[in-house]
């Protein structure tokens, strides 16, 4: 079944990044306008949802609809609350060291926000006062549960990655997913799932898939992954600089390649499931478009935008 992908916005002055699906509307971030947008499906009407977000890139709904996002301009995950303020988790890790630039981002059962913490070329607003980390790791937030305290820690995840861009959750949360996509000529491109140990920690992972190069340099691999509830994993890869071109991968939860689908944009960012039925899926792309294809045959999986 091959997917038609109508355009829904764009093109923008830039790319577009994370999306999150409030249960009626599709957000969607513009990362260098430092703007959100959503995107009502009754009227297909674009808006403004919130301005001056210093570069946020991934978004992700958690407890009580508050929705999470990773600005990469200021190095910062926050919490954009319901009443229109905007608060901080926290920048710094249990070594007492600040991350990188968080760039994606789900959120858990329990309320624990996982990002993927790369390095960002772009320097973040006002003065450089902390330098970047020796690791681009996966990251995990979580609250102190004590009501009195409620402050935010961040323990790394992972160990074995230099540039992970993508991440999602499988459907039970056993499985955490994320896209390893470092391109240089040597660079390490893998879609990998890591299994969630009892301890909390991450098993060795799962190779799902590797990419390679061509004669015209290193293909791109996996950025955005989004997870159906039948446990299948979507992820947004290639270019149309080489390799099979812009495309949106369907794998089975052992790593099998199940179909693949032309985006008409270049560069596809990230991916989520929306519209009434968490059927349609939508994917935003790096030369500033968001695309929706209806009636995929997929539904969205897990309910943590709620």
């Amino acid at each position: 079944m091959n997917w038609k992908f109508e355009r829904i916005a764009g093109p923008y002055d830039g790319p577009l990044g994370g999306l999150a699906w409030d249960g009626a509307g599709m957000l969607f971030s513009d990362i260098m306008n430092s703007t959100i947008y959503r995107f009502d499906p009754k009227d297909k009407g674009v808006r403004i949802w919130r301005k001056h977000t210093n570069r946020t890139n991934g978004i992700a709904f958690g407890e009580n609809k508050v929705l999470y996002g990773c600005q990469e301009g200021s190095r910062r995950v926050v919490r954009y609350e319901s009443d229109g303020s905007t608060t901080l988790t926290t920048q710094v890790m249990r070594d007492g060291h600040v991350h990188n630039h968080p760039c994606a981002v789900t959120v858990d059962r329990r309320g624990r926000v996982w990002c993927c913490d790369p390095y960002n070329e772009l320097a973040t607003w006002g003065p450089q006062l902390f330098g970047k980390l020796e690791h681009a790791s996966v990251l995990r937030l979580s609250q102190d549960p004590a009501p009195q305290r409620r402050t935010w820690v961040i323990d790394r995840m992972t160990f074995d990655t230099t540039n992970p861009r993508g991440l999602a959750l499988s459907p039970d949360e056993r499985i955490l997913y994320v896209s390893e996509n470092n391109i240089v000529e040597d660079g390490c491109r893998e879609l990998r799932a890591y299994g969630i140990l009892p301890d909390g920690t991450l098993a060795k992972p799962l190779v799902m898939c590797t990419f390679g190069k061509d004669v015209r340099g290193a293909q791109r691999g996996i950025e955005g992954i989004c997870v159906a509830a039948d446990g299948n994993v979507l992820g947004c890869g290639g270019w149309k600089r080489n390799g099979p071109g812009p495309l949106i991968y369907v794998f089975s939860p052992k790593g099998a390649i199940i179909g693949t689908h032309e985006i008409p944009g270049d560069l596809p960012v990230q991916c989520a499931f929306g519209d009434a039925g968490l059927d349609a899926l939508y994917v935003t792309t790096g030369d500033g478009f968001l695309f929706r294809a209806r009636r995929t045959g997929l539904r969205g999986g897990r309910k943590t935008d709620r």
